[in-house]
């Protein structure tokens, strides 16, 4: 009898736990269809407390990160390794000697602030709009 009653509260962990913040607010959906019309196909998925919109636009995979109320709090662009400025990747390439920039990104915030991204064996490094070295971010 243990065993069934343990086995049952184990499932309805995982029920709460799938269907737990799965619902984006109709606030951040207007938002995002305001902002982009003939944008279609969305992945929807939560970053902390925040809800990230992601798609192509022009086949340039782009994300935009709003808050409950619909808030657009940040904008990511991927862009080619090249494009990143010459600090970056001076930067990179001294610092992760033999490593390859896997991914690149533009973010920026509501205000206009721009960082730039670089992913180098699978760990988010994070630039400043000058080229700045920031922090190191793993997903």
């Amino acid at each position: 009898m243990k065993k069934y009653i343990l086995l049952s509260a184990v499932f309805a962990l995982i029920a709460v736990f799938a269907f737990a913040g799965g619902e984006i607010p109709a606030a951040v959906k207007t938002k995002f269809a305001s902002m982009y019309p003939a944008v279609k196909k969305v992945k929807w998925g939560q970053e902390g407390v925040n809800y990230e919109a992601e798609f192509d636009v022009n086949e340039v995979e782009t994300s935009v990160l709003f808050d409950a109320t619909g808030n657009a709090l940040e904008t990511e662009t991927e862009i080619k390794a090249s494009e990143l400025p010459k600090s970056v990747t001076d930067y990179c390439t001294k610092t992760w000697a033999g490593k390859k920039i896997k991914e690149a990104s533009k973010i920026t915030d509501s205000k206009g602030v721009i960082t730039w991204e670089a992913e180098i064996d699978g760990i988010d490094q994070i630039f400043d709009a000058n080229g700045t070295f920031l922090k190191s971010v793993k997903d």
